[in-house]
């Protein structure tokens, strides 16, 4: 059975079909905007341009396709169908929900136009859409050069679970180091280069467009887990082949969703859905449909989401350095990747909602924690990351600690490191006095005082009304 195609792919409402087939097929036209207009656009716009699904009875939104399976009228249709002669491109039929569901492809829809891909498909996780992109791509074998800074379960699965069920081999290096990674990539054997966008949780900043030219001259593919800047950075647009979101975060927006996307070309989408090879169709990480459908919702309200985010994270960030406290954040200007992401990101939606403050140790960063959201109220103390309220972990014993010391070592994951997912509810200046009450009792206790009588001015005065001004 051929797998369905022209459907998954990127279409405008009144325009034409802006990619091949995947088949090998030319649909309608090829493009004929410029290259750099098109790296350009702005994903709000794109989202926007995108085809709108109205409702079954004419309804603004969709309808939500819950069925697994869908009938036909005739045998011969039946049979038509699993040969491939007719699909969801070819006469807007289906078979089943894990091959393609008609509310999951129009969130696919939607993912690809944000990424500004040809094509995208929606799975059941975050890790679901990376495993089964590494699974496709690398196979039995394989060689992957990868960040040594990543989610603790992608290092996992590429440094344990790849090699140990599928003799994958994987190169851990510094991506940062153009030397480093031409040295890692085996030519003829390195499939893949798997970096992340805006790195987990150092938030150190991927040069995407050095590290495609790399991994296309050794015949690799760049692969790019942009979770944490969606909106913000578009790696489709800057060389990567493909590009993986945990849609639970930022997308969701709500903390109440777990799906993955995979955005990319046609032919790879087409490729995972193969019946007798496709890892997304043998391996069936299927989103639900009333998901999508929830899903769909959210993302017109993602740019807008995403600004808020940038702006909180950088009020905070500036203000907390000035205290003098440890602060990782790329739109502060000495962070030493700020000029790089500067460059690559999209115009208007800041430098994302992720930041760090490195404590120094794990006991000090748990006390942080501890005042941040059962004193002062500024935050949750939770994993996770895109929520509207903050969220605030220590990385080291949570979402790095799949990764032995030695490598979180490496990666720079200081024991202390507190990442903050800054949420925009509230107002900024209340959240800010809340998060500055709780770094203020972070300080030692003041000396103790001599005791000797002293008037009451004394006691009142511009000393007690500092420290007042400080709680």
């Amino acid at each position: 059975m051929a797998a369905a195609s022209e459907l998954v792919t990127l279409k405008r409402p009144f325009g034409k079909d802006v990619s091949g087939s995947g088949d090998g097929s030319v649909a309608e036209e090829k493009p004929k905007a410029p290259a750099r207009r098109r790296e350009a656009e702005d994903p709000a716009a794109a989202l926007a341009a995108a085809r709108h699904e109205f409702g079954e009875h004419g309804g603004v939104n969709m309808s939500i396709e819950a069925s697994a399976t869908f009938t036909v009228m005739e045998p011969e249709t039946m049979r038509r169908l699993f040969a491939g002669e007719l699909g969801p491109d070819r006469g807007g039929m289906y078979i089943y929900s894990r091959h393609f569901n008609p509310t999951v492809q129009a969130l696919g829809r939607q993912m690809a136009a944000l990424e500004g891909t040809e094509a995208a498909y929606c799975t059941a996780s975050g890790m679901s859409a990376i495993s089964s992109v590494m699974v496709q791509l690398v196979g039995a074998g394989g060689h992957v050069v990868a960040s040594r800074c990543l989610y603790g379960g992608t290092h996992a699965l590429l440094a344990r679970f790849l090699p140990r069920a599928a003799g994958v081999r994987a190169t851990f290096v510094d991506v940062d180091d153009e030397a480093a990674v031409r040295a890692a990539v085996v030519p003829g054997e390195t499939r893949v280069v798997f970096v992340e966008t805006m790195s987990n949780p150092t938030l150190a900043v991927a040069d995407i467009p050095m590290l495609a030219r790399v991994a296309h001259e050794a015949g690799a593919k760049l692969v790019v887990d942009n979770t944490f800047t969606p909106v913000v950075v578009s790696p489709a647009r800057l060389g990567a082949d493909v590009v993986v979101h945990s849609v639970s975060k930022f997308i969701s927006g709500g903390g109440d969703i777990i799906a993955g996307a995979i955005c990319g070309p046609a032919s790879l989408v087409n490729a995972m859905m193969d019946l007798q090879e496709g890892a997304l169709m043998l391996l069936g990480p299927t989103m639900n449909a009333k998901m999508a459908f929830e899903l769909w919702e959210r993302l017109p309200h993602l740019p807008l989401r995403m600004q808020e985010h940038s702006r909180r994270a950088l009020a905070f960030a500036a203000r907390m350095q000035r205290l003098g406290l440890r602060v990782l954040y790329p739109g502060l200007p000495d962070h030493p990747h700020h000029a790089r992401l500067a460059a690559m990101r999209n115009p208007g939606y800041g430098s994302g909602g992720m930041l760090c403050v490195d404590m120094g140790t794990e006991e000090r960063a748990n006390r942080l924690m501890h005042h941040l959201q059962n004193t002062t109220q500024f935050g949750l103390m939770a994993v996770s990351l895109g929520y509207y309220e903050t969220l605030v972990s220590c990385s080291g014993t949570s979402t790095s600690s799949e990764m032995p010391p030695q490598d979180r070592e490496r990666a720079g994951i200081s024991p202390g490191l507190v990442r903050m997912s800054v949420g925009y509810n509230g107002t900024l200046e209340q959240r800010w006095a809340q998060l500055e009450r709780a770094l203020a009792l972070m300080q030692p206790p003041p000396p103790p005082r001599h005791h000797h009588l002293k008037g009451a001015a004394d006691r009142d005065g511009p000393d007690a009304a500092n420290n007042h001004g400080k709680h």
